[in-house]
């Protein structure tokens, strides 16, 4: 593979934890060295920091022998019917999502992540569609090859910006000159305007500017809805505090085995968006910030609230810096700034390419290549992963506990089994099921969840 086909995107797009776990080899690393190695402390040194580098996900990965996997479907009778499982975009770009399963008692005692999803999300979600549809769990037993991968390599989908404005200017004759304008135009647009929060952003992470955490939690609720990937930084760095810091018995209890408690970030989105259920945007994660308070208390009472603040205002600076600015390139003088989308795409590339990757999903004709612009990403993807010999990529912003299935890694030999639930809680095998993964994306007007996944032909939730 050569810099042409983009690999260096998407090595770049991955987090390695088996090296530094924000690695100081980035392009920006001498504009943010300093801020690198505080987080890598800050991170590491938190009540539950110890489970970044030595967890029950990374054990699974690292070792020997089969891999154990729960997907959960609600649409068994129409994959059977066709005998094929397909992948959805998301979070894990182009894979079969499950979470870890552990051998125990005679069956597999499901990840927290899993039980959140099977027992709570996925009713919820069910109970919506009706239809007499019920989630099912799905085991997966796949076989390690001895050339498979055994570092921990994440893709890191905050980080795919720079990956979503190459394909764009791959593809971007599909759409003709007017829209073409148009697009650039809508998306300088969004950017000029959402100026307050970036350079805040910029002014806290690049200068140690001290800002009010009540205050930028405000510009950042105002920048969303002109930003929607801002969305989905907030709505990490907040799971990411709360996995982190939660003193819980059960978060302790949780942690015994390896897992970071998973329910903490569920229920934090679902108490501010309890209409999310089978309609997932992480766009829209948007909690009133004069409601702050009673959200965190709701969800977990071992939390400070203004503690979270200040760590939220920090850490999202920080990603806005490094997952939104070109690599290497730091804003500066805003009013001097030329607004024009090639001038914007040399200092905020990965902005950018955000902004387009979400713009053209209702944007004039272009939803109808929509599903071809992610299907030319998850190729670019599988591509590497089989390049790196990685069979179950996993969300590598932090390690929840979040994992996929690669389906075009060569000869993947695995066995898929309709599952059910003891009393335990533990899952168990319950007939084998002739099943094919194809390393085919389910087309988006199936896709009921994005980012967390759920569809018809397939069905793959978060």
């Amino acid at each position: 593979m050569g810099t042409h086909d983009g690999y260096h995107l998407w090595a770049d797009a991955h987090a390695f934890y088996d090296s530094p776990l924000i690695p100081a080899t980035t392009h920006h690393a001498d504009l943010l060295t300093g801020q690198t190695a505080a987080w890598e402390q800050r991170l590491e040194a938190t009540p539950n920091g110890a489970l970044l580098r030595n967890n029950a996900l990374f054990d699974a990965l690292s070792g020997d022998g089969p891999l154990y996997f729960l997907h959960v479907t609600h649409a068994l009778e129409e994959i059977s019917e066709h005998g094929f499982l397909y992948p959805s975009g998301g979070c894990l770009v182009g894979s079969i999502y499950c979470a870890p399963l552990t051998v125990e008692g005679g069956g597999f005692r499901m990840h927290n992540l899993a039980q959140y999803v099977l027992n709570k999300e996925a009713p919820a979600f069910v109970s919506k569609v009706g239809e007499g549809r019920k989630p099912t769990p799905l085991i997966f037993e796949i076989d390690r090859p001895q050339r498979a991968y055994r570092g921990l390599a994440g893709v890191d989908y905050l980080r795919l910006g720079s990956i979503h404005l190459s394909i764009y200017n791959n593809l971007e004759y599909l759409l003709s000159h007017a829209e073409r304008y148009t697009l650039r135009e809508a998306v300088v647009s969004r950017v000029k305007n959402s100026t307050a929060l970036l350079a805040l952003a910029a002014a806290i992470a690049f200068e140690d500017a001290r800002v009010a955490p009540g205050t930028f939690l405000k510009v950042l609720d105002e920048a969303i809805p002109r930003l929607p990937i801002l969305g989905y930084l907030y709505f990490e760095a907040l799971a990411e505090y709360l996995m982190l810091h939660s003193r819980t018995e059960q978060t302790q209890r949780l942690a015994q085995r390896g897992e970071f408690n998973n329910w903490l970030y569920k229920e934090a989105l679902f108490v501010s968006f309890p209409d999310m259920a089978g309609k997932f945007d992480l766009s829209k994660f948007r909690p009133a910030p004069q409601n702050f308070d009673k959200i965190l208390a709701r969800i977990d009472a071992s939390v400070d609230a203004e503690h979270a603040r200040g760590y939220l205002r920090d850490r999202i600076s920080y990603l806005v810096a490094t997952r939104l600015f070109t690599p290497g390139r730091a804003p500066e003088s805003w009013h001097r700034t030329r607004w024009e989308f090639d001038s914007l795409a040399t200092l905020m590339g990965p902005l950018l390419g955000h902004l387009i990757h979400r713009e053209l999903r209702t944007f004039g004709r272009y939803p109808d290549f929509y599903f071809y612009f992610d299907q030319h990403k998850a190729l670019q993807a599988w591509n590497y992963w089989n390049h790196m010999d990685i069979i179950a990529p996993f969300n590598g912003t932090m390690p929840k506990g979040e994992v996929g299935i690669n389906p075009a890694y060569p000869d993947l030999e695995y066995r898929i089994f309709r599952a059910a639930q003891d009393d335990a809680g533990r899952v168990h095998p319950v007939d084998q099921l002739k099943l094919t993964i194809a390393p085919r994306l389910v087309d988006i007007k199936y896709t009921l969840m994005r980012n967390n996944k759920w569809s018809v032909p397939n069905s793959t939730p978060k």
